[in-house]
């Protein structure tokens, strides 16, 4: 993340590395990150020092001004690099220059992309991301399955602990091969495609059409034929039509963002009634919030915290619910 930080002096500072807890317009400098791959240190110590050494502004949130705005960079397993710079301002001389220099200093970035975002916020969702350098994307792989993972899209920080992840997953769900299951927030597909060989069917549904986008090629590219996708509002897209159109599931296995499900979303899931609901969750906080709304119909049969982000306090959390009998 690039940013402003204000100080309580006169004087302001750039910064560039994390969100300051709870504070939405503050940057936390960071001049190394020991949970990431070195090269990570690398590239963002680069940029900020090549914005101070050029006079490039730092964005202030709260005024609104100045070009660097965030930067991204994901890597994978067997060595890929993305790296996407938002900007304020299409100010397109000094942003070629920017990541043709990047792209000097690190030849071994294999995908440089940019975003023009002249919003009052740092969603990116809807709209254009450029590429400078590269396909546009990175390939993750898992068991011989491939997945592409573009800059909208949601994939694990940490792609080897994901792996332990969706095992978990996938065993609570005990599927024989019988099963029609709904994914609920698919993502790229990757819990849905890795689940797939076990399943009848599986329907994944996802927010960012450009997620979906990807989960339909990794199924194509991974010869999945049991899978479809759906872009859309989780509540708006998992009612009765949707139901009566692709079946009443037996399992549902749902992963939403940190602020959990919508309660109309655990709303239906009470009415739908699967046996067993698997709910993987990186916030515990509103995944027992959404546990103790579905108390009446479910119990918790079992629990599985992963250690997704090392030296910290934060974990994934797996839980299996089944039905009352």
């Amino acid at each position: 993340m690039i940013n402003k930080e204000e100080e309580n002096t006169d004087t302001n500072s750039n910064a560039l590395g994390f969100h300051i807890p709870g504070r939405f317009d503050k940057i936390l400098q960071i001049d190394k990150c020991y949970l990431q791959d070195d090269l990570h240190n690398q590239i963002r110590n680069f940029i900020y020092n090549y914005a101070v050494e050029n006079n490039i502004d730092f964005f202030d949130l709260r005024e609104q001004k100045g070009l660097l705005r965030t930067m991204m960079v994901r890597n994978t397993q067997k060595g890929e690099w993305l790296v996407m710079i938002m900007f304020f301002k299409n100010e397109e001389l000094i942003i070629k220059e920017i990541l043709k220099a990047l792209g000097t200093k690190f030849p071994e970035i294999d995908n440089i992309l940019y975003v023009i975002n002249e919003k009052q916020n740092d969603t990116f969702f809807d709209l254009e991301t450029i590429t400078y350098k590269g396909v546009g994307y990175l390939t993750e792989e898992m068991e011989g399955l491939k997945f592409r993972i573009n800059p909208k899209a949601f994939y694990q920080t940490n792609p080897s602990q994901a792996y332990i992840l969706y095992q978990v997953a996938r065993d609570f769900a005990g599927l024989t091969g019988q099963e029609l299951v709904y994914d609920l927030y698919t993502g790229t597909g990757t819990i849905a495609n890795f689940v797939a060989h076990k399943a009848k069917q599986v329907i994944g549904v996802e927010y960012v059409k450009e997620a979906i986008d990807d989960a339909i090629i990794n199924s194509e590219i991974n010869n999945v034929h049991n899978t479809k996708f759906f872009a859309g509002d989780m509540k708006d897209v998992l009612n009765d039509e949707f139901i009566a159109t692709h079946g009443k599931p037996q399992v549902i296995i749902t992963d939403p963002p940190r602020t959990g499900m919508h309660e109309s979303v655990v709303n239906k899931i009470l009415e739908i009634a699967p046996q067993k609901v698997v709910y993987v969750s990186c916030n515990p906080a509103t995944q027992a919030r959404d546990l103790a709304l579905m108390d009446a119909k479910y119990i918790v049969t079992k629990v599985q915290p992963v250690d997704m982000f090392p030296q910290t306090h934060h974990i994934e959390n797996v839980v299996l619910l089944e039905l009352r009998k």
